[in-house]
């Protein structure tokens, strides 16, 4: 008998059940163990295979038994149904040892596909995250060369006002236009970062155009100058040429010095765009750590669009930025 620790108690009771009501039926009436092969599969599924071979075993040798000590039948009748009592053990043991290895199979596929969703789980969650930290590095860089620059531009304006409006009435109402255009212009730019558009300078002009109108706004006027054969470019290059020079610019103003002066150069080869941004202030020390983000942030925007950018400076002999872009 089979125990219920060995399988659910359910089970156990069912299989008991099925072994007596067969045994005293096949011991009485030899045609009954001809289903035999209909209790086979009851036994293998839910037993343990070592069980299920005892369980069969039982199941096919002991009525042939009983029969033979209850109705004492000739010799050769035994042992013929004998043998055919061991072919039925041999043929269920070996499909039921066979099926519950597929069983066995078909329950560790299941687990390596759980596994594998797990896993395509995992790597979309990922993903998932990776894609919101790049947005996040994307929005963070952007407004740093758009909104932040223009308002550290208006606060050096407004100091620049404040110790003009005595001393020199008329530079200080130019610079007073100058924070109107620059204050028109982060309006601008934030538009266009929540619309997702193209900055502000390019979505009304060409990138030349851009570059110039951008310079004008530099205080003092910054010099521009063409090289090779001015063309359009893609979107993203130009998004990526003007943003090198707004924050060249931007670090002019706040670490070159006053009165320092700049010139942009837009230098346009066959397979290149290289933009160049040269100040005539101070300068810093190029083996010492980056002075501010600004700068990572354009050598990561120009490897991005599978550029580069160096950065050389020298005391006192002013910093060039110079990022050099492929032209698909």
């Amino acid at each position: 008998m089979l125990e219920p620790g060995a399988l659910p108690a359910s089970s156990a009771r069912y299989l008991n059940t099925a072994l007596v009501l067969f045994l005293p039926a096949a011991c009485l009436v030899g045609e009954t163990r001809l289903i035999t092969f209909a209790l086979a599969p009851h036994f293998f599924m839910p037993a343990r295979l070592r069980r299920a071979i005892l369980s069969m075993a039982a199941l096919t040798l002991l009525p042939v038994a009983g029969w033979g000590l209850l109705w004492r039948p000739e010799a050769y009748v035994l042992f013929l149904n004998s043998v055919a009592a061991l072919a039925t053990f041999t043929f269920s043991s070996f499909f039921g040892a066979w099926i519950l290895r597929i069983i066995e199979q078909s329950i560790g596929r299941a687990g390596l596909i759980a596994e594998l969703d797990a896993s395509r789980e995992e790597v979309a969650r990922l993903s998932a995250e990776h894609g919101a930290a790049s947005e996040r590095e994307c929005m963070s860089r952007e407004i740093h060369d758009t909104l932040a620059q223009g308002f550290t531009s208006l606060l050096m304006l407004v100091q620049a006002v404040r110790s003009e409006m005595d001393t020199d009435p008329a530079e200080a109402h130019r610079h007073l236009d100058l924070m109107e255009v620059t204050a028109r212009q982060n309006l601008a730019e934030a538009r266009a970062l929540v619309s997702g558009g193209a900055p502000a300078d390019l979505d009304s002009g060409s990138l030349p155009d851009a570059v110039r109108r951008l310079a004008a706004r530099h205080d003092p006027p910054a010099a521009v100058t063409m090289t090779g054969e001015v063309r359009p470019l893609s979107a993203a290059l130009e998004v990526v040429a003007l943003r090198t020079c707004q924050e060249s610019l931007t670090y002019c103003a706040k670490h070159a010095g006053p009165g320092a002066s700049a010139v942009l150069s837009l230098v346009y080869a066959p397979s290149t765009l290289t933009v160049s941004v040269r100040d005539t202030g101070r300068g810093f020390d190029p083996t010492a750590p980056s002075p501010g983000y600004g700068l990572r942030g354009l050598a990561a925007r120009a490897a991005e669009a599978g550029g580069t950018a160096s950065v050389d400076s020298a005391r006192p002999g002013g910093t060039t930025v110079t990022v050099t872009l492929p032209i698909p």
